[in-house]
């Protein structure tokens, strides 16, 4: 083996890039975890997904060639191996994947070559550890192995098209894969891939050269691609392996340090325990998923990484935890990756925050949910341990379902997974039910591409060249017809980045000037290069091909730039006031108002919230010029731009400057300048979920108008309270202590009242074995002017029994109570809920005292007949 080989991961990372550098391929950083043109998925799970695009067509790149090193996770959905996390040697939640690409540039012979190079050269593992896979019918890989490279014959198997055919969906991009395997040796179990032993450890893939030369049609009809290309994938942590002789991934140097701080932090002694495995593994899933912008959460990918934490943090409470620790971890993490990932190393104290605040929350309900699993366990007539146990203990306990499953499998148990996913169904269709959401989105593909004029104008000239109605492309769309409309060139600003989409016209023109087809436009919508506008057809036809005028609403469209700037601008203030861990989550950016998202753990406070909004004040009174430049994504990120979670970008981008704070990446139409805002006010914060919060704000005239009405409210508060506006807080708080004293006074009143009252009604009780028994009706008392009463009485009478109701405000109280001295055989709880459930109404206790309601009294005489009735039987006449 050359002396030259790289040996650690690292290492290994490094110089599979360069060896593709030099050989023409651009180094095309990872993408984010979270895919922004896939919403199929949860997770970036492959090197191609960023390319996915491109592949098909729909984009096209500056280079032919690319190289990467993609961070990738699978956890959840189609691709999840969380549950085998930790007990075998090549699963994980995280992985980096290696991969080349050729768009349409070189195909096969390259592509083998490449790889056999790189492996025997490079890393100079020896050719005869190498085996091949091709698909079964693709001779011209395997002549190109064999012929060209010179693999032998019998090393290089025929495959069927289960695992070395690859299709991208049910249509579309396709072809045969050529997987190498690498050979452990003999005295490793297993065979080659397509024996009977191809499970064995022996025999362990490290690279996946998919060839796309085909377009699959939806009868399954095979065209060859007239730019075939190349999509190629190796795990960086099974490569490591090999190189490092090593068996199990969890013993290449960057897990073997990180189990090593993980047994120091938590004084274990023994390094082969899959909980150590489980830790480091879900840190680095856990870590990244945090820095790509997601955060812990009941939904979606927060639900994901919510169960990932979860699950490490359980399995270091199994290894003595005392307390949280997780989030010591990252440190670490960023000492071996940082170098690779500097973003890992910038926003390692929000990672190490948000694991903090993640573990705390689950120290509290982790002992509560283990007692009840270990009480459900007791009692399990057999070794399943039920669907809607692991359910209950999810719902209430927030106990994820592979929490249980993991704690199932360390006592040698089976878990209903199919009775959890129908307790799981039934909870989703209740919430499809009960919410009256609708998606509302295109009913149509489009190849059309159209090009936006309106960050300049607001009108132009242009050309249909799509029309659709119903879902299909048409030639023509009559009056009185609704559809889309695509323009070859367009001022509409189609949805997108949350700027929500113009509204106007389109029009023909007859020759006296007046418009003879007008299609009233309600809505501007992107569908991949298209832009499409939504509307209704009035007086003329319109044709694919007639020339036509859109024009927008320009009003609303200025409404609409305002809040958008305004946007920006609140992003930064929130940054500036509360931090720089505060980052978009969401946004909606229309005519009326703003609405943003963004990450922050606790509410804001009136003084940050002053702050938010003279830091705007000052930047619109300084009246910044709003500048905007095309450049690369390096560049743009070089520039302090912010990417904005979410969002997917091209290699070009648009950066929206706003003065020295304000720098984003951005597609939506802008103020001239900062003045232009007028003033931007917020109306609204709170929480949407765990560590997100929302804002809404108005600017421009809405701001004025909404500050005008907070002037009219307090006038109105003013004058009622007849007082000047500037004291009106101190009228307020000395009306709060003057009602405060009256209540108080009330209260002496009823207790005086009920005392009274208590003494005529002790003189009703009747005698009932050992008990004195009253069952009686009173008049207008809400729940506590009962219980106020039943002490009252309890005092007054030996061994008592009590049962009292009262009908106020259309709402009927119930309340019981039983002696002490009597709870062997008559319970207050047991009394309570005889009557209630006579009145139909609900109710229950204690042994002492119970409390209920009911719709009315209209049957409360049944009630106290079956009240008596029970009292008879329970202490005898």
């Amino acid at each position: 083996m050359p002396t030259s080989v790289p040996v650690t991961t690292s290492e290994i990372r490094e110089q599979f890039l360069q060896f593709f550098a030099a050989r023409g391929h651009e180094i095309v950083a990872s993408s984010s975890l979270v895919p922004g043109n896939d919403k199929t998925l949860l997770f970036t799970n492959a090197g191609m997904v960023q390319f996915k695009e491109v592949f098909t067509g729909e984009e096209v790149r500056e280079y032919k060639r690319a190289v990467t090193s993609q961070r990738c996770v699978r956890a959840g959905g189609k691709h999840n191996d969380l549950d085998n996390v930790g007990y075998t040697a090549r699963h994980h939640t995280f992985f980096e994947m290696l991969g080349n690409f050729s768009f349409g540039d070189y195909f096969k012979h390259d592509a083998i070559g490449f790889a056999w190079t790189f492996l025997t050269e490079t890393l100079g593992l020896p050719a005869e550890k190498l085996w091949v896979t091709v698909f079964e019918e693709d001779d011209e890989a395997e002549s190109i192995w064999v012929d060209v490279i010179g693999v032998p014959a019998d090393r290089v198997i025929r495959i069927g098209a289960k695992d070395n055919f690859w299709m991208m969906g049910d249509t579309g991009p396709c072809g045969p894969c050529s997987e190498i395997f690498y050979d452990h040796g003999e005295e490793v179990w297993g065979g080659p891939p397509g024996s009977a032993e191809e499970d064995g450890d022996r025999y362990i893939e490290i690279w996946n050269l998919v060839f796309m030369q085909y377009d699959r049609s939806s009868d399954g009809t095979l065209t060859p691609l007239p730019r075939p290309c190349v999509d190629t994938g190796m795990g960086l942590e099974r490569i490591a392996a090999v190189l490092q002789h090593v068996h199990s991934n969890y013993e290449i140097d960057l897990f073997a340090r990180l189990i090593r701080d993980t047994a120091d932090l938590l004084g274990v002694t023994d390094l082969t325990v899959p909980s150590l495995r489980v830790i480091t593994d879900h840190l680095r899933s856990c870590s990244f998923l945090i820095v790509d912008g997601v955060l812990p959460g009941n939904e979606g990918r927060g639900y994901v990484l919510r169960r990932i934490i979860r699950r490490a943090a359980r399995h270091g409470h199994k290894l003595g935890a005392s307390g949280p620790f997780f989030h010591k971890l990252v440190k670490s993490l960023a000492r071996e990756m940082g170098l690779a990932y500097p973003e890992l190393v910038d926003r390692q104290s929000e990672v190490e925050r948000q694991l903090l605040k993640e573990e705390e929350r689950f120290a509290a309900t982790l002992s509560s949910g283990l007692a009840i699993l270990d009480d459900e366990i007791s009692r399990l007539q057999g070794r399943m341990i039920p669907g809607e146990v692991i359910f209950r203990l999810y719902d209430t306990y927030g106990f994820p379902a592979d929490l249980t499953a993991d704690i199932a499998r360390e006592r040698k148990l089976d878990v209903d997974m199919p009775g959890f996913e129908t307790c799981m169904e039934v909870q989703r269709a209740r919430a499809r039910a009960a919410s009256n959401f609708a998606s509302q989105g295109l009913d149509f593909h489009t190849t059309t591409q159209s090009e936006f004029l309106g960050y300049d104008c607001d009108k132009c000239e242009a050309i249909i060249v799509e029309l659709i109605t119903d879902g299909e492309s048409v030639a023509r769309l009559e009056p009185g017809q609704a559809g889309w409309v695509v323009l070859d060139r367009t001022p509409f600003y189609g949805e997108s980045g949350g700027q929500v989409g113009d509204i106007g016209t389109i029009s023909v023109t007859g020759d006296g000037g007046e418009p003879t087809a007008l299609f009233e436009v309600l809505d501007t919508q992107k569908q991949r290069q298209a832009i499409a506008h939504a509307g209704s057809l009035s007086g003329a036809s319109l044709s694919v091909g007639e020339s036509v005028t859109a024009r927008i609403d320009d009003r609303r469209r200025d409404r609409i730039r305002q809040n958008h700037s305004a946007t920006h601008l609140l992003h930064a203030a929130l940054r500036t006031v509360l931090g720089s861990h505060v980052e978009q989550k969401g946004s909606l950016v229309n005519d009326e108002y703003l609405r943003f998202d963004f990450s922050h753990g606790d509410s804001i406070t009136e003084a940050q919230q002053n702050n938010i909004e003279q830091w705007m004040d000052r930047e619109i009174r300084a009246n910044n010029p709003c500048q905007t430049q095309e450049m690369s994504m390096d560049d743009a990120i070089a520039a302090g731009a912010m990417a904005l979670f979410g969002e997917k970008y091209g290699e070009v981008v648009r950066v929206v400057r706003l003065g020295d704070r304000s720098v984003e990446l951005c597609g939506g139409t802008h103020v001239r300048a900062t003045g232009d805002l007028g003033g931007v006010k917020i109306r609204s914060e709170g929480g949407v979920a765990a560590g997100i919060r929302r804002i809404e704000a108005v600017s421009g005239l809405a701001a004025l108008r909404y500050s005008q009405t907070l002037e009219h409210q307090l006038n109105v508060v003013a004058s009622t309270l007849k007082a000047p506006k500037t004291d009106v807080v101190t009228k307020l708080k000395q009306l709060q202590s003057r009602n405060r004293e009256l209540a108080r006074q009330v209260e002496q009143l009823q207790a005086r009242l009920a005392a009274s009252f208590g003494s005529d009604l002790a003189a009703s009780a009747v005698r009932i074995g050992p008990a004195s028994v009253l069952l009686q009706v009173v008049d207008d008392a809400d729940a506590k002017a009962l219980r106020t009463l039943m002490d009252q009485l309890r005092q007054k009478l030996d061994n008592s029994v009590i049962v009292l109701a009262s009908e106020k405000d259309g709402k009927v109280a119930l309340i019981a109570t039983v002696a002490q001295a009597l709870h062997a055989t008559l319970k207050a709880g047991d009394l309570l809920k005889t009557v209630a459930g006579v009145m139909g109404g609900r109710g229950g206790g204690r042994a002492d005292m119970a409390q209920g309601g009911a719709d009315s009294l209209e049957r409360i005489d049944e009630a106290f007949t079956s009240a008596r009735d029970l009292i008879e039987s329970r202490l005898g006449t």
